[in-house]
């Protein structure tokens, strides 16, 4: 016998020798037991109570694991609705419709109330590469991706995607930017991150960066072919104090310019949701390996 049912039938016992009332604590001179016969008032009460413990100690492990699999259920039905509404790029390029929008928000809420990890901000699954799949309205990743369609046309630029490493306090965002669908380049927003709380966290943003772009020579249209060459002889004679900080990225500190409190309503080893003081959610999914085991990584926050 395991120990899991070993431990599941002491339980039982152990539940069922409390329902059985003794006569006296000491045994007999025949080493028997002898019963009391409880009164007919009580006898319907004690077995009702009887049969609750019971009942308790053997659907123990059963509820747990019907709870378990409703927790899987509700995070493949989440992940489903996002395939169902377009994904992360019809989300930026506002092209979810307000049905595939609220159901995406029913199945959010109904596995945030299914978290499984009660002091999410000090577990070490929270460490490590997530991918956005989700912005709510008002949220500041959509806000900055609908800056970028509403002054720029889809066949000029596009947001592909958006991620963060958070490590360590720190978190890096980036977001891959196709510009004229043969140009790659990265914005890079590096934030600071503190615990206030066992679901709380403080995000100061440090500083932000542009990364060079890079050419996809076999993917430049031919009308444009000329010109990028021109621009990139053009760069080439630029004087070094110039032209190296651009080859190698622009760098803009923003130390003390923006900082915001999220609550981390959901985290497991595949799924991040965070929102923000409005009560916007962001989700994410995780991109690399998860850690092993759940547990505090540093159970000190402040208050």
């Amino acid at each position: 016998m395991s120990m899991t049912a070993s431990a599941s039938s002491h339980g039982c016992i152990s539940a069922i020798a409390m329902c059985i009332p003794c006569s006296s604590s000491k045994f007999s001179s025949q080493s028997s037991l002898t019963l009391a016969v409880p009164q007919r008032a009580s006898t319907r009460r004690s077995f009702r109570v009887c049969r609750a413990m019971v009942q308790q100690a053997v659907q123990g492990a059963p509820a747990a694991y019907a709870k378990e699999m409703e927790r899987l259920s509700a995070k493949e039905s989440l992940l489903l609705a996002f395939k169902d509404a377009g994904g992360f790029e019809a989300l930026v390029a506002g092209k979810t419709t307000e049905w595939q929008k609220i159901d995406v928000n029913e199945r959010i809420t109904g596995l945030e109330r299914l978290n499984p990890t009660p002091r999410p901000t000090t577990s070490p699954f929270l460490e490590g590469r997530w991918n956005f799949e989700w912005f709510g309205s008002g949220s500041p990743g959509l806000f900055a991706a609908r800056i970028i369609f509403e002054n720029f046309p889809s066949s000029l630029a596009n947001l592909s995607k958006m991620d963060v490493v958070i490590k360590d306090g720190n978190a890096k965002i980036t977001a891959n930017l196709t510009l004229l669908n043969s140009i790659d380049s990265k914005i890079i927003l590096s934030t600071k991150l503190s615990v206030e709380g066992p679901l709380r966290m403080k995000e100061e943003y440090v500083e932000g960066g542009f990364v060079s772009p890079t050419i996809i020579e076999e993917r430049v249209p031919e009308q444009l072919k000329g010109a990028l060459g021109q621009a990139a002889n053009a760069f080439q004679q630029l004087p070094a104090p110039i032209r190296d900080p651009v080859a190698t990225g622009l760098k803009v500190p923003l130390s003390g310019s923006f900082q915001r409190l999220f609550m981390i309503s959901y985290l497991d080893e595949e799924i991040l949701i965070i929102r923000n003081t409005a009560g916007i959610p962001e989700v994410l999914t995780r991109l690399d390996a998860a850690p092993s085991s759940l547990g505090d990584s540093s159970p000190e926050y402040e208050s």
